[in-house]
């Protein structure tokens, strides 16, 4: 499988602008979560809980959201270690292979 960032109409564009640079980031790099999670934090506290008429609206209301957040930031952190979370995984994997019926 070719890597969409390899292809030469995107090379070519890429050199074309030298100010632009391709970083590897790989899917399941802990910043990426981070922003997935923002996001959904986003969802969840505030777009879900009112209502919005356009996109117009809608981006002035995330807009909202974000300079409300700003003013009092408060940095992600991780409740539960590495072995806690695995071992939630393994857990609920266990559940799933051991369930004949999923109904």
């Amino acid at each position: 499988m070719c890597s969409t960032h390899k292809t030469e109409k995107v090379r070519a564009w890429f050199a074309a602008r030298p100010r632009y640079h391709v970083h590897f980031t790989p899917t399941s790099a802990s910043w990426v979560n981070l922003v997935e999670r923002f996001f959904g934090l986003i969802s969840e506290r505030w777009i879900k809980r009112n209502s919005h008429r356009s996109t117009r609206e809608l981006e002035a209301s995330i807009k909202d959201y974000l300079a409300r957040y700003n003013d009092d930031p408060k940095p992600f952190i991780w409740r539960k270690t590495a072995d806690q979370i695995i071992a939630s995984i393994a857990r609920l994997s266990d559940k799933l292979n051991n369930k004949t019926n999923f109904c």
